[in-house]
């Protein structure tokens, strides 16, 4: 579909550019089609596209494949999946004077317009989680086809769930703009610190001195969460890594 239809028109740009933070992925990893139990081989789908705002997945099916390689030992037939991943921050409370309210536009200056024909599944996902019951100040529209809810790092989040295929989202308006007020006015207090986060800053100078310290928190009472952590640093630095130090609850870890 292009910049045609679908989420992909919000995809401008000078606007991705424009963010705080973008980054982009591609993600292929074996996926097991046929177990030893199965005695036939299900219907392959010639094409099979998955999209949500955070990511867009596209699997392809494909022949018998020997299972040379692949850690399942009762796979007769695998296939490989395709995922490509877009992630984009906007920082619009910092730009903003402290103003939390967002939209669609205001964002990629672009609005939904149609569904892609293409796309099995096309989905927008709103956090409405409350915060220090904060449900009753926060206003989306236009009113979600659905809402979710759901476990997220020990929390539990509840999400206004826009579907682009039911026909009722496009009866109103021609096009889809989601927007999120405060229904009074706001103070300039700082944002709700996550549960997982991590900060990190340069000191020293020089490629004697100079080191990169990443520091991640977590600040849930007793669950621990696996963490990948992946470290984006210009062409010119060069990196040692026998020099890398892990420290955790002031205790060093060996790195493997």
């Amino acid at each position: 579909c292009s910049l045609q239809a679908g989420l992909a028109v919000l995809l401008k740009a000078e606007r991705l550019f424009h963010s705080s933070y973008h980054s982009q992925a591609v993600h292929i990893r074996p996926i097991c089609r046929v177990s030893a139990g199965l005695s036939s081989l299900p219907e392959h789908p010639k094409r099979k596209s998955k999209a949500t705002l955070s990511h867009c997945k596209v699997s392809h099916w494909c022949a018998h494949l020997p299972c040379d390689g692949f850690s399942d030992a009762s796979c007769l037939a695998v296939s490989w999946e395709l995922r490509q991943t877009l992630t984009v921050v906007f920082d619009f409370f910092s730009s903003g004077q402290g103003k939390k309210d967002w939209s669609l536009f205001k964002m990629f200056s672009r609005t939904l317009t149609d569904t892609c024909p293409l796309a099995s599944q096309s989905k927008v996902y709103v956090d409405i989680s409350p915060k220090n019951k904060e449900k009753e100040l926060l206003e989306v529209s236009p009113p979600p086809t659905s809402v979710h809810e759901a476990i997220v790092q020990g929390e539990k989040k509840t999400y206004a769930v826009y579907d682009l295929l039911s026909p009722s989202l496009f009866n109103t308006s021609r096009s889809l703009n989601v927007q999120l007020k405060w229904k009074r006015p706001q103070d300039s207090s700082e944002m709700p610190i996550p549960t997982l986060h991590a900060q990190r800053y340069v000191a020293g100078y020089g490629l004697q001195t100079g080191e990169i310290c990443t520091l991640i928190y977590n600040t849930h009472p007793y669950r621990a969460f696996p963490v990948i952590l992946l470290e984006t640093v210009p062409w010119y630095l060069r990196l040692y890594v026998h020099t890398l130090t892990i420290i955790t609850k002031g205790k060093e870890n060996k790195p493997s």
